[in-house]
């Protein structure tokens, strides 16, 4: 990345959601670029339509010539193209300068401050609210983000502010790559075993990740997590939680589907913070972005502006209908914990609602590692139809289908095997106050058709 001569970057995997900001960011500082992915989606149209050169078929004699000039090419690749893509063998062989998202993005957070927010679940939704609370303020920053963010539309955000906000992934140790100058770490709930391991080694990741904070930041930790930080000398340590720690909430309002709640911080208390979400595991989410952005400058007004014109991020809490008959949200909840998170969360704003959803598993080694865990949190619906797993990067193994989680599902709830065929069929039928679609796979090619369903 510091090699001045670099004219050209080619992304392998430019559709992903983190790879597309990289995309535009590149776009927007003059270079040529181009790239290869799956399938087309909104997102690579969009990307075209920007000017960047995309196609979808795995062949090299596609790629543009712009990007066969190995002394001025930078090609970027995501962990999840498996090592023999035909393209990326083809940058390998021949000697260009290949590096990961990780690798790119850990240069910008040396060039600039990175803020920084990693963890299990949350991080989506903190680093797009962080990125929006420093944005709309007189503090500024560009932004990296794991979601396209409501209120810009986008997943990426330029200025010439010196901060940059980044969702700090650790698949595949991604975020070790990161020179943060704060980060928040939300949950260390063991994920991604299929390259960890061991929940020991998943732990240690996030131990490693803060040794990499620099002299003069901070960590901003979610209390009760079950790792020990390793921060160097010169680093401030700062915990938080929903009622406790250095920032906390109190005096919480919920009630007429609004949530108003007094932030505390270690000078002082803002008063009627209000969500532009409101859904009450953000008030966690809020608590955590307001520490990072009240921590760079952000004053107590603009904290106040932020968090009540806070718009959410596509598939997180994504509320499609809402009306007195009918709601419907779509929710990118893929780890146990994040699913009990969603439905308890639901479950507040609707006690007396029947509420159903629609999930399709993420990868079959998670579904093999959780699958009882993943019972445990649907059992807090009323009614659960289970799609086949989404396979992603992975090939079948023997025995895991969902199957395994309706095996578990709890006593007396309504539990139903479906394919994603039948999903508009159980739509149709309207046996339900409140539907929640659930998971990271291709279930959001059918939210578009639910919501028009639901609304007629």
């Amino acid at each position: 990345m510091e090699r001045q001569d670099i004219k050209s970057v080619y992304f392998v995997g430019a559709g992903g959601i983190g790879m597309s900001a990289l995309v535009r960011y590149f776009l927007t500082q003059g270079y040529y670029v181009g790239g290869y992915d799956k399938t087309p989606s909104e997102l690579t149209e969009r990307l075209i339509a920007e000017g960047a050169k995309i196609h979808y078929e795995e062949n090299v004699e596609a790629i543009d010539a712009c990007f066969k000039q190995k002394e001025s090419t930078l090609v970027v690749y995501t962990p999840a193209i498996p090592a023999e893509h035909r393209e990326l063998v083809y940058f390998q062989e021949n000697g260009f300068e290949i590096q990961k998202r990780a690798q790119v993005l850990g240069f910008l957070t040396q060039s600039h401050k990175g803020l920084c927010v990693a963890g299990t679940h949350g991080k989506t939704t903190t680093s797009t609210m962080a990125a929006h609370l420093l944005h709309q303020s007189q503090v500024d920053c560009n932004a990296f983000l794991g979601g396209i963010s409501k209120n810009y539309g986008t997943n990426y955000i330029l200025s010439d502010s010196n901060y940059v906000v980044i969702e700090a992934d650790e698949f595949d140790r991604s975020f070790h790559w990161l020179r943060p100058y704060m980060t928040v770490i939300t949950a260390t709930d063991p994920d991604h075993l299929d390259i960890y391991g061991t929940k020991e080694a998943y732990l240690e990741s996030f131990r490693h990740y803060t040794t990499l904070i620099q002299k003069g930041g901070a960590l901003i930790i979610h209390r009760g997590l079950e790792m020990n930080p390793d921060v160097q000398e010169g680093v401030k340590v700062y915990d938080y939680a929903r009622t406790e720690g250095d920032f906390h909430a109190e005096n919480i309002r919920i009630g007429g589907g609004e949530i108003v709640f007094d932030f505390v911080h270690p000078k002082g208390v803002v008063k009627d913070i209000q969500l532009g979400v409101p859904v009450s595991i953000n008030i966690e989410n809020g608590i955590a972005a307001m520490a990072l952005a009240i921590l760079n400058g952000v004053s107590e007004d603009e904290l106040r502006e932020g968090m009540r014109s806070f718009k959410g991020v596509d598939r997180r809490f994504d509320f499609k209908v809402k009306t007195n008959k009918m709601v419907f949200l779509s929710d990118y909840a893929h780890h146990p914990n994040e699913i009990e998170q969603s439905v308890k969360s639901v479950r507040e704003l609707y006690q007396d609602k029947k509420i159903a959803a629609i999930f399709q598993p993420h990868l079959y080694t998670r579904t093999r590692d959780f699958y009882k865990e993943f019972a445990s949190a649907l059992s807090l619906l009323d009614a659960v139809y289970l799609c086949d797993i989404y396979p992603a990067r992975e090939l079948p193994i023997p025995g895991v289908t969902s199957q395994l989680i309706y095996d578990n599902l709890r006593e007396g709830i309504e539990k139903y095997l479906i394919h994603k065929e039948d999903i508009m069929d159980v739509v149709r039928k309207r046996d339900f106050d409140v539907l929640m679609s659930l998971g990271a796979g291709d279930i959001e090619n059918y939210v578009p058709e639910i919501e028009k369903e639901l609304k007629n």
